[in-house]
């Protein structure tokens, strides 16, 4: 491979007396002309790579293929009409419909509009409580900045101006009046999409002002927090306030707004546990938490003794992780029993009713509806399963079929099972390995092995129209559920955080290695894919057992620890992973591990790093930097390239084209670097 020259420059940062060089940094600003140069000449020598592949376009029109069907989101009811989702098949992005009773459905909304190119995408719509009205966000080449439409919902028509500069946001509206929403100070312009985002803002936006007028509920000076968000009971009596420095754990707080002039109260005043109020009967407050708690529980408190002293236990904690939702006024207990779902329908006064029957082992979501609903509809899914919808009776317990998938995708000739193995240091570890029936364990299927392990993100069986390229060639699919996530709850995930983030990499080495032991690979035909903290995941890996991997995917990876806090909100992952800042034991602790600082002369994995150009929340500059390093220390044959998507962000809001072009490209590269060929 003759890869662009990358120039090298002489900063070094030390670290209680230790100088790290980094010849790189000048990549971290996405703005200079010499970087956008570097993403040209990179972008140019992968397309060139890729190009040469012969059946890189067979993937892709296959991958065309397999997309073009109608796909369906679960309906949702608003005021008099009924929402969903559609997509015709290969359409950009999908498009809200609605419809009352019987009639045929309208077009409501269509992101496809939004832009010539299909990359500004509907980042959310949220209506008030009669549904006459409504506020959607838009996104901007997956940018997390976000603008707020208001629209008068009958008529479909804009209301006042339109909102900017909105970050990691709900919206929350308070009957016809306005709505809460979240956000930041904009960086300064040229660091927009890399700049530091620090304290979040809480405001209310009454209708037909200007945004320059919109109120401060909390945040801010007084209470400067990095994340927060605000919501209102069903009711609209009471706003309720998340506030948080990191990732895990929160600040909860309590406004009863139908009380002119209340105040705010504090319900819980640390940052040590997570809770949420998910439902009220008057005064009478339904929370959701992991307080001595771990895998989670709900209580009950009065509004004015809501503090965690005068919570009492309804649904109690169990063996397995609890997620929780209402709907037509029962609670519906989401149960993680090795990662796969388990429902449970319990009345407001905390009894069982039944335990739902779901149509096998999978991951079933969407549990939840306003309290005036007697149906409810929620989709289910698994690895050989595609997304299916179900409409939920509330009262009999009864589910039926609603909307079939149309994927050309038939279950019975595959096969899904969970294995357990055993990690470095004996944890037993889950995982669940999906391929054709009656493949040979003979250590030369093609595997792709993928994983997450943090921010207490649980890995549960989900389809995937991409892997069915994988699965139709004779290939493995493996997703081990590693320590970091919260399959297992607050204990498993703290068991991958901060100093303990080794274990996290041990377990997706140890599950490589059973693979290869049992037969279904052998390094040859190993490859290991993972995003954003799953990029980490991979980026570290690869560094410490190179041997083990014959292509490494690292998407939109976390790669330089050292710097990772000093941009976007990346300050509010260090519960996670702790900063270089921290102590001298957590800096060596990083700089250890650090994909981009673990690198040495080496022979490594044939890797293709992605990123996109509007990642603002792992920012391209990791991969950048990971890349030119790598380029530059590998001794090996097999290519180091990066494939920078423009128009893009973290991946949210992706066009349909963009996941299809993403996608072909990862199994082209990953088939060819493993010799095996693609059968079309």
């Amino acid at each position: 491979m003759n890869y662009p020259q990358t120039k090298k420059d002489t900063t070094i940062t030390t670290y209680f007396n230790t100088p790290v060089p980094d010849p790189y940094r000048w990549l971290e600003n996405d703005e200079a002309d010499d970087t956008k140069a570097w993403v040209i000449e990179q972008n140019k020598t992968t397309q060139d790579y890729l190009s040469q592949i012969p059946y890189r376009e067979s993937i892709r029109q296959r991958l065309e293929n397999l997309w073009n069907y109608e796909k369906y989101g679960a309906p949702f009811k608003e005021g008099r009409y009924t929402y969903f989702y559609k997509n015709d098949g290969l359409q950009s992005q999908s498009v809200l419909y609605r419809q009352l009773e019987e009639d045929e459905p309208e077009v409501f909304l269509d992101p496809n509009t939004f832009s010539i190119d299909g990359t500004t995408s509907l980042g959310g719509i949220d209506f008030n409580k009669d549904g006459s009205l409504c506020a959607y966000q838009l996104s901007v080449g997956g940018s997390d900045w976000r603008d707020v439409v208001v629209m008068d919902a009958e008529s479909k028509t804009q209301i006042g101006e339109i909102l900017t500069n909105i970050k990691f946001s709900g919206i929350a509206w308070k009957a016809n009046e306005g709505f809460y929403y979240s956000t930041y100070d904009k960086p300064d312009a040229g660091s927009q999409l890399s700049g530091l985002t620090q304290y979040h803002q809480l405001y209310f936006h009454r209708l037909n002002t200007p945004q320059k007028d919109d109120v401060l509920i909390f945040g801010g000076t007084a209470t400067p927090r990095r994340y927060i968000g605000g919501y209102l009971t069903e009711d609209e009596r009471y706003l309720v306030i998340t506030a948080a420095t990191s990732t895990t754990g929160n600040e909860l707080y309590l406004q009863d707004v139908s009380q002119p002039g209340s105040s705010i109260i504090t319900l819980v005043d640390n940052f040590d546990t997570e809770s949420h109020v998910i439902d009220n009967i008057g005064s009478k407050l339904y929370v959701f938490t992991n307080l001595h708690a771990p895998n989670y529980k709900i209580v009950t408190a009065e509004a004015d003794k809501a503090t965690p002293d005068y919570w009492a236990d309804l649904v109690p904690e169990t063996a397995n992780v609890l997620s929780a939702g209402t709907a037509g006024g029962k609670l519906f207990a989401q149960y993680l029993k090795d990662a796969t779902s388990l429902v449970m329908q319990y009345n407001m006064d905390g009894h069982l009713e039944r335990s739902i029957e779901l149509p096998g082992v999978g991951t079933a979501t969407g549990f939840s509806a306003k309290k005036t609903e007697v149906e409810l509809y929620y989709t289910f899914t698994s690895y050989t399963y595609p997304t299916t919808i179900f409409k939920y009776h509330i009262a009999s317990g009864a589910s039926e079929l609603y909307k079939k998938s149309g994927a050309k995708f038939n279950p019975e000739l595959y096969e899904s099972k969970q294995v357990f193995y055993h990690s470095k240091d004996g944890t037993r570890v889950p995982m669940i390995i999906t391929h054709k029936k009656g493949i040979e364990l003979n250590g030369k299927n093609p595997t792709l092995l993928y994983a997450y392990g943090g921010f207490g993100v649980s890995l549960t069986p989900a389809f995937s129209l991409s892997n069915i390229i994988l699965l139709e060639q004779g290939g493995v699919y493996a997703a081990p559920n590693i320590r970091g996530g919260g399959e297992y709850g607050e204990t498993w995930h703290l068991a991958g955080t901060k100093m303990q983030k080794q274990n996290v990499f041990d377990d997706f080495i140890a599950a490589a290695q059973y693979l290869i032991d049992k037969q279904y690979t052998s390094p040859d035909y190993l490859a290991i894919a993972g995003g954003s903290n799953g990029g980490l995941l991979v980026g570290a890996v690869v560094t410490q057992r190179p041997d083990l991997f014959k292509v490494a995917l690292p998407a939109v990876g976390v790669l330089d620890m050292l710097r990772y806090n000093e941009f976007t909100a990346g300050a509010g992952w260090a519960y996670d992973y702790g900063t270089a800042q921290d102590s001298e034991e957590m800096f060596k602790y990083l700089l250890n591990y650090s994909p981009y600082h673990a690198l040495k002369p080496g022979s490594y994995p044939a890797t293709l790093i992605t990123t996109a150009d509007h990642d603002d929340r792992v920012v391209p500059a990791h991969s950048f930097k990971f890349a030119a390093r790598l380029q530059e220390y590998q001794i090996g044959e097999a290519p180091t390239l990066i494939r920078i998507e423009t128009k893009a962000g973290h991946g949210a809001g992706k066009s349909t084209a963009q996941i299809i072009s993403e996608a072909a490209d990862k199994w082209a590269f990953m088939f060819v670097n493993m010799g095996v060929g693609f059968e079309g």
